[in-house]
């Protein structure tokens, strides 16, 4: 796999990322660049908006941002089992135990067990097409790689 094709076609794909709410040519180029047989983690902290916000070229309807989330997730998780990947922990967050406090509405735990199950996911067309609601629901988010 050649990487910088794969982080080319990411980049057409879902954006440059430079919204916050996609990966930047970096980013990309980070995940793809890693052992490819070797399982990971990807830790998600997710802020909504009160309100949807969907690009002017959508044909969404008014959502709020939980209801714009679900959508999302109503496609993202069982793509991400058939991708070979599964969720660890899906829950509200419930506040900082220690450090700066933070401010999440949810925490999403996702593990892989490979670079092709992710790229998978990723590839997948119904994903591609229900990601607009997660730009749309989402008003800021981290998302952490680790080692598993």
């Amino acid at each position: 796999m050649d990487v910088n094709t794969t982080v080319e076609h990411f980049l057409e794909l879902y954006g440059d990322g430079e919204s916050g709410n996609t990966p930047t040519r970096d980013q990309w180029k980070r995940v793809i660049s890693r052992e490819p047989n070797a399982s990971f983690v990807l830790v998600n902290f997710f802020k909504l908006r009160a309100e949807a916000k969907y690009q002017e070229s959508s044909n969404q309807s008014f959502a709020s941002g939980e209801d714009a989330f679900a959508r999302y997730a109503a496609v993202s998780v069982p793509a991400m089992t058939e991708a070979g990947g599964e969720f660890v922990s899906v829950a509200p967050f419930a506040g900082s135990f220690l450090g700066e406090d933070e401010d999440w509405d949810l925490i999403a735990i996702g593990k892989y067990p490979n670079l092709e199950s992710f790229l998978s996911l990723y590839r997948n067309p119904k994903y591609i097409e229900a990601f607009e609601h997660r730009i749309a629901a989402v008003l800021k988010q981290a998302v952490l790689v680790m080692e598993s």
